[in-house]
């Protein structure tokens, strides 16, 4: 357990708690007033541009495949490939947005940067839908044997456009509204575990609404009216965002925060060959006192990856530790930075199955609610993609239980501040996700059997509310899985490193939809020359959805095994508390992954 001198850790949560010491500046470059700045009354802000974001993205990336198959008259396999390619880019970008975020920009300019880019895409989405000659068909008739090529090109032009503003977008908006917490606060850092719950409360109320009154204005009165609500919305959420900046705590980017991390590895090879020292306080760090505030929290040594450990080692010839080179002599915090990065790697490696069963709600669980009865009442039809909206309902009903109910429960019960640990939380949700996909395969076939004994009808007869199941529970598991994974690579990355914590979480996202991709194509070739036909035919009643998800449930279930091995041997970060023991329970921060100072 690290040391500190008792006077240091009051004194950093005693007298002067009205002012936020975490390194955080308010928007005139001073000190932050805890009373005034950051917590609710600047999240509130940021949540309010999520929401509308993601407001205009599900409007868009719920209706993409029919907007393909329809519009475009893409086929099938290919609109499925075309959405997967841009979701997968869409939670990629993020990953250079986050760099630039935490690098050079900031998280607040690169918001409003990216904020930039994204309208200016929607604005060209919408003259796609209105300006004669960017129109998909000649007239104003709507309906084509093929649409234009350049509408093509400037519908595609348009949506990465959007990819390229949420790739800013999401990485720095969601580390910056996290940031509004002081983690050396403890009621402060109760509230951020509350925060990320909250946040997704937010994105799921802007899915709720994108996929049913923006789907339903697509449906009834043309994509373009809906391209120019979705366009004003997040003009007016940009608004609100800026208008919360007095409110807000800011950090300063501090470089690159990959070259450190490059650093440690350097040194640690250049003095490969010498011994680690029998004591770890023997090893390089900053020594521990207010005026170093300026270096961030500090880490505990460990006992995993002990090669790096070297490059905190003193050789003989060095004099002063401050003159000697950063890539012949790190601290143990920057190696400690290194250890987490290359922790994070098995997770991230086994949580990428679950990014591939998540691509499957935008693409196939779609084209089934497309061919089957959506009839409502007296003449209402609902759009496919409407259905999409009970897995947000499914999501918002799982986190105000999780929040509200199980949390304080299992505080209680373990004495754990989170209830139960982050890895826990997202294999709790990896469940649901095989449970989705064996109940999404049995409907299907059952679909299936609908279309052998009607031919004729096919399986309009059947309703669309038997895939309420699959997405209601779908929700409930991005409730602990998602929420899960946010919270996870946000917190256990280095602080220099948040925004693109974040990035890695969407990552997994990304990839998982680029390996859907890759797995239809394989699968698809292997079927075609293995069986009678392949799984994916040209439309849903030539294929076998049911044998896919199979597989999908297979793999899932495969790989969370290998997950629980993984997570159970996990190491969380162990930062030194800037509190008074008095104030802190030790066994809890112990259980969070965190040492007290």
């Amino acid at each position: 357990m690290c040391e500190m001198s008792k006077s240091l850790e009051c004194e950093a949560n005693g007298g002067d708690d009205k002012w936020v010491a975490d390194s955080s500046l308010d928007y005139k470059g001073r000190l932050p007033l805890r009373a005034s700045t950051g917590a609710w009354k600047a999240s509130l802000f940021i949540i309010a541009i999520e929401f509308g974001e993601r407001l205009s993205y599900f409007g868009i990336a719920s209706s993409l495949i029919i907007y393909l198959t329809k519009v475009l008259h893409q086929e099938l396999k290919t609109a499925a490939r075309s959405v997967n390619y841009w979701a997968g880019v869409t939670t990629l970008m993020p990953l250079l947005g986050g760099f630039l975020a935490d690098a050079y920009f900031g998280r607040y300019a690169t918001v409003l940067l990216s904020s930039v880019i994204y309208v200016l895409g929607l604005t060209l989405l919408t003259m796609s839908a209105f300006v004669p000659s960017f129109k998909p068909c000649g007239g104003d008739d709507q309906v084509c044997p093929e649409a234009r090529k350049s509408h093509e090109i400037i519908f595609f032009l348009a949506i990465y456009m959007i990819s390229i503003g949420t790739g800013g977008h999401k990485p720095s908006l969601e580390s910056f509204g996290a940031d509004q917490f002081d983690d050396d606060h403890s009621e402060e850092r109760k509230k951020k575990m509350s925060y990320f719950n909250w946040w997704n409360f937010g994105l799921c109320s802007g899915l709720l609404f994108g996929v049913t009154i923006i789907v339903y204005i697509q449906d009834h009165f043309g994509w373009g009216t809906a391209d120019v609500i979705l366009t004003a919305v997040l003009v007016v959420s940009v608004v609100i965002f800026v208008a919360g900046r007095p409110f807000y705590r800011y950090r300063k980017p501090s470089g690159s925060p990959l070259t450190p991390l490059l650093q440690v590895v350097v040194a640690a090879i250049r003095k490969r060959k010498l011994p680690l020292p029998s004591n770890p306080s023997l090893l390089h760090e900053f020594p521990r006192t207010a005026n170093n505030a300026a270096h961030g929290r500090f880490l505990c040594h460990t006992q995993n990856l002990k090669f790096l450990d070297k490059a905190a080692v003193y050789e003989d010839k060095e004099g002063s530790a401050e003159k000697q080179s950063p890539w012949r002599l790190a601290t143990v915090t920057k190696v400690e930075e290194m250890k987490l990065i290359l922790n994070m790697i098995p997770i991230w490696l086994a949580t990428l199955p679950f990014g591939v069963t998540i691509a499957q709600t935008s693409t196939f669980f779609i084209k089934q609610a497309a061919n089957l009865n959506r009839k409502m009442g007296d003449g209402l039809i609902l759009p496919p993609t409407t259905i999409f909206c009970l897995t947000a309902i499914g999501m918002i009903v799982s986190l105000t239980i999780y929040d509200k109910l199980l949390v304080p429960m299992l505080r209680r019960a373990t004495g754990n501040e989170r209830g139960i640990n982050i890895l826990q939380r997202i294999g709790i949700g990896m469940l649901f996700v095989i449970a989705t996909m064996i109940i999404a395969a049995l409907v299907e076939h059952k679909r299936l059997q609908v279309v052998a004994e009607n031919p004729k009808t096919g399986s309009l007869t059947m309703s669309v509310f038997w895939l309420a199941p699959q997405f209601l529970i779908i929700g409930f598991g991005d409730g602990f899985a998602i929420v899960g994974l946010q919270e996870y690579f946000y917190d256990q990355v280095p602080d220099s490193m948040r925004s693109l914590g974040i990035a890695f979480y969407l990552s997994v996202i990304g990839a998982g939809s680029f390996l859907s991709s890759l797995l239809i194509t394989v699968v698809d070739d292997i079927t075609r020359r293995t069986g009678k036909s392949s799984w994916f035919g040209k439309d849903l009643n030539s294929s076998r959805l049911d044998k896919f998800y199979w597989l999908l449930a297979a793999v899932t279930a495969a790989n969370l095994c290998v997950y629980i091995l993984i997570a159970r041997r996990y190491s969380y970060k162990n930062v030194q508390r800037r509190v008074c023991v008095a104030d802190s329970n030790e066994d809890e921060a112990r259980e969070n992954g965190e040492s007290m100072a």
